[in-house]
C-alpha cells in the first residue's frame, strides 16, 4: 500500500465524516433525486458495463444483461418507488401510558462501506450502494480486482454521478480493501466468501461497525418422487449452469430417489445441450461463462479429480480446458459426504447427484452441516413441503423452483450464521443501511 493511496482514502473518508450530517437531514425527494441520477448515469454506459464484464469473465450478452444491467435497474427504480413509504415515521403506541405515544423513525447509520464479489461485479455491488443511498449514508465503494474492466467503468459511473464526498469509489487489489477496514466505518456491506467475511467481521469489531454480509454455503435441492422430472430439471439447468455455476446460490449438490435419478439426468443433458453446448459436447464459448481466473480452476478441478478417485462415476460433461479456464457443464452420480466436493462450496459448473431413501435421513444431512444460503425443494406434496422448511434452516428457501427469489424483491434475502448476516433488497436494504430508532413521547 502506498502513502499516497493511504492518505487518498482517509482523506475521502473524513470528508464524507464531515458530509454525512448533511444528507441525514435530506428529504424523500432529495434521495430520489440523486438514485434518479445515478440511474441516468447507469443507463447512459450500459454497453460500457456489458462489454467489460465480458472481457473480465467472457460472460453471454445476453446473461449479462439480464442479471448486472436490469438487476441493478431493477433495484434502483425498486428504491425511488417506496421510499416516501419507508422514511415515514410508522406509530406504534406506548404499553405504559394508553395517552403517551411511540414511533418509530429511521435514521441514516453515517458513512458505509460497499465491498462488492466478482460473481456478479456490478450488480451486488450497485445494489445495495442504492440502498445506502436510499437510507440518507455516505459511501465508499470497492469491485474485487479479479474484474478490473468492470472496476474501471464502476468508477466511471460513480465519478460522473456523484460528488466524492457523497459517494467515492477506490480501485486496487486486496490491500486496498484491507486499509478500507480499517477505518471506522458505521456500517458495513460485504458480498463474497465466507472465508473473507470472517476477516471483514473482525475489523469491523475493531470499531463496533455494524455488517451486513452476503456470504455463500453449500445450498442442497431435493427432488421429491412424483414430482414432474422435466420441469425440474429446467429450472436447474438454469440456476446451476448460468455463470458457469458461479453463483452464490445456485444448487450445489441434489437429493434424489434412485429410481429416478436416470430419468432426471437425461432431461438435464438435453437441455444442457441446448442451452450450452456445442454439437460435439464441448461448451460454446459465446453461451457459456469461463471460470473467474486460475487458481479457482484449478481449485475446482483438484475437487473433481478427488470425486473421480473415489468412485465418483461422470453422468455428463467432465471436459476440463485450463487454456481459457472452460470447465463444461457436468453431472456426478455415486457422489459421497465424505468426498471433498461435498466439503466446500463447489462455485462452478458441477452438480453432484446423492440418493436418499427416506427424507428424515436427507433433513440429518443438511442440518450436520453448515447452514445454507438457500434450500431447495420440488415437491407436490405439501406435508414434505412443510417438513422439509420446518426442519431445516437456510438464509431463503425456494418451492419448486431455483434462484429466482433473489429477485422478489417482497422477501429479504441473505444468509444465516456461515452463510451471512443481515439481509437486503427492497424494504430490507433500506433498514439495513438505517438505524431504526425509538422514539417516545410522553403524554402532556
Amino acid at each position: 500500500m502506498d502513502i499516497e493511496t493511504k492518505n487518498e482514502i482517509n482523506r475521502v473518508f473524513q470528508l464524507q465524516k464531515k458530509h454525512q450530517k448533511v444528507l441525514r437531514s435530506t428529504t424523500a425527494e432529495q434521495r430520489k433525486g440523486k438514485l434518479k441520477r445515478f440511474l441516468e448515469v447507469v443507463v447512459a454506459h450500459e454497453e460500457e458495463i456489458i462489454e467489460a464484464v465480458r472481457q473480465d469473465v467472457r460472460k453471454p450478452h445476453h446473461e449479462v444483461k439480464r442479471a448486472e444491467i436490469l438487476g441493478t435497474i431493477k433495484s434502483i427504480q425498486d428504491n425511488i418507488n417506496n421510499l416516501d413509504e419507508w422514511m415515514a415515521p410508522i406509530e406504534v403506541g406506548s404499553s405504559l401510558n394508553p395517552d403517551a405515544n411511540g414511533y418509530l423513525m429511521y435514521e441514516s447509520k453515517g458513512t458505509c462501506l460497499v465491498l462488492g464479489p466478482w460473481n456478479y461485479p456490478f450488480m451486488l455491488t450497485m445494489a445495495p450502494l442504492a440502498a445506502a443511498i436510499a437510507a440518507g449514508n455516505c459511501a465508499i465503494i470497492k469491485l474485487s480486482d479479479f474484474t478490473m474492466k468492470t472496476s474501471n467503468i464502476a468508477a466511471k459511473i460513480i465519478r460522473e454521478a456523484f460528488d466524492e464526498k457523497e459517494v467515492a469509489i477506490f480501485e486496487g487489489d486486496v490491500d486496498v480493501a484491507t486499509e478500507l477496514l480499517e477505518q471506522p466505518f458505521d456500517h458495513i456491506f460485504f458480498t463474497g466468501s465466507t472465508n473473507v467475511g470472517k476477516i471483514v467481521m473482525t475489523a469491523a469489531a475493531k470499531h463496533l461497525s455494524s455488517v451486513t454480509l452476503e456470504l455463500g454455503g453449500k445450498s442442497p435441492t431435493i427432488i421429491d418422487e412424483g414430482y414432474d422430472l422435466l420441469d425440474a430439471a429446467k429450472k436447474i439447468a438454469v440456476g446451476k449452469f448460468v455463470n458457469a455455476g458461479q453463483t452464490c446460490i445456485a444448487p450445489d449438490y441434489i437429493f434424489i430417489k434412485e429410481d429416478q435419478q436416470t430419468e432426471f439426468t437425461d432431461h438435464l443433458q438435453a437441455i444442457v445441450q441446448a442451452g450450452f453446448l456445442m454439437e460435439d459436447g464441448t461448451a460454446d464459448r459465446n453461451k457459456f461463462t469461463q471460470i473467474v481466473n486460475e487458481r479457482n480452476f484449478n481449485r475446482v478441478k483438484a475437487l473433481y479429480d478427488d470425486a473421480i478417485e473415489q468412485g465418483a462415476e461422470v453422468v455428463f460433461g467432465g471436459q476440463f480446458d485450463l487454456s481459457d479456464r472452460t470447465i463444461s457443464p457436468t453431472v456426478l452420480k455415486h457422489v459421497t459426504h465424505d468426498m471433498k466436493i461435498m466439503q466446500e462450496e463447489i462455485f462452478a459448473p458441477i452438480l453432484p447427484l446423492l440418493t436418499y431413501d427416506e427424507l428424515e435421513g436427507v433433513i440429518d444431512s443438511i442440518n450436520e452441516r453448515d447452514k445454507p444460503l438457500a434450500l431447495y425443494v420440488f415437491s407436490s406434496n405439501q406435508e414434505v413441503i412443510d417438513e422439509v422448511l420446518n426442519h431445516t434452516t437456510s438464509g431463503n428457501a425456494s418451492v419448486n423452483d431455483v434462484v429466482v427469489h433473489f429477485t422478489d424483491y417482497n422477501l429479504p434475502f441473505g444468509g444465516v450464521n456461515t452463510s451471512g448476516i443481515g439481509s437486503y433488497h427492497g424494504i430490507y436494504g433500506f433498514k439495513a443501511f438505517s438505524h431504526e430508532k425509538g422514539v417516545f413521547v410522553q403524554a402532556k
